[in-house]
């Protein structure tokens, strides 16, 4: 008897034997559901380096910037500035700066209906540059004072609760221990410690922390391309003490992004389960375009219950004035 099966003969035994299996369900022919869109839990819209000042129509640009944010179709539930709120008041005199806080608060007063959370940057502060600012530091509103009481706050870091979320605002702007004119980005001892229990209290909560100088970034190592030998990271560029706060996120757990702006470039890194988010500016290249790949814009975050954090970098379509 010859074992050779025709062409026929083997395609039938094959279709008889895949029609007795059971195919599992994941196989079987269906119609296809599409998946029901999942909402965020909070949507914000990070404003970072809005630099107003009299010049340069800012605070025209800083008006419809608030505009555009509000007109969105899916508005956000907050605002949160991410530091750098006027152009300078570090090596600014009192007359300047005062001039400064006078048109920031205007302009959301007049322009923004939706909460606003505001954190500082390094040219909020008064004064810390004596040389330029012709201060002595033993005025009642030099440093981070004038501010604070501008914004209506009673110290520069805290937290908020924002649905499951806890967001953490650092303040990111210290004293240059080498240089007293100068600035580093780093947290004093106090607010540290303040971080530790504010992550331990969080535990089971995802947390976002905003900050204004970047906790992490690769931004600061672009520099021009002259010199591709030799990358050094500016102490007022990064956090100095990335590492340490970097440890309390491994320690706990539950942060899932960090978002900040100082840099006015657009960034997004990956790394040990946190995103670091650097989200450009309002005002691009201080009022004069944009700079480098970001126009002038804003973040959207939306923050969801699983722990993502999805960011769309929003163009508001400002033209720069002479």
């Amino acid at each position: 008897m010859s074992m050779e099966l025709t062409r026929r003969e083997v395609l039938g035994s094959i279709a008889v034997g895949v029609g007795a299996l059971a195919l599992p369900a994941w196989a079987k022919p269906g119609r296809y559901t599409r998946p029901t869109p999942v909402k965020p839990i909070v949507r914000l819209a990070h404003l970072t380096d809005i630099h107003i000042q009299p010049e340069r129509a800012a605070a025209a640009g800083l008006a419809a910037c608030l505009a555009h944010v509000q007109e969105r179709a899916e508005k956000p539930d907050l605002i949160v500035t991410g530091g750098d709120l006027i152009m300078d008041a570090f090596a600014r005199d009192a007359s300047r700066t005062r001039l400064q806080w006078e048109l920031l608060t205007k302009t959301f007063r007049d322009h923004c209906g939706l909460p606003v959370q505001h954190a500082l940057g390094n040219h909020d502060i008064w004064g810390w540059n004596k040389k330029e600012s012709g201060t002595t530091g033993s005025e009642a509103l030099w440093g981070k004072r004038w501010a604070l009481d501008t914004l209506g706050l009673d110290k520069p870091y805290r937290g908020f609760d924002a649905g499951s979320w806890r967001v953490v605002l650092l303040d990111s702007v210290q004293v240059d221990p080498a240089d007293a004119n100068g600035y580093i980005g780093q947290l004093d001892p106090a607010q540290m410690d303040w971080l530790d229990g504010e992550l331990g209290a969080a535990k089971g909560r995802h947390v976002l922390i905003v900050s204004h100088i970047p906790i992490l970034s690769v931004t600061p190592i672009l520099g021009t391309g002259k010199d591709l030998k030799r990358r050094e990271v500016s102490n007022g560029q990064m956090h100095v003490d990335s590492a340490a706060i970097r440890a309390l996120f491994e320690k706990h757990g539950n942060v899932r992004a960090c978002v900040s702006g100082h840099m006015h470039r657009l960034e997004r890194l990956d790394f040990r389960g946190v995103s670091y988010f650097c989200n450009g500016a309002v005002c691009g290249a201080w009022w004069k375009g944009p700079h480098h790949e970001a126009n002038e814009g804003y973040a959207v975050l939306d923050l969801f219950d699983d722990g993502r954090v999805e960011r769309e970098y929003v163009v508001y379509g400002w033209n720069a004035k002479e």
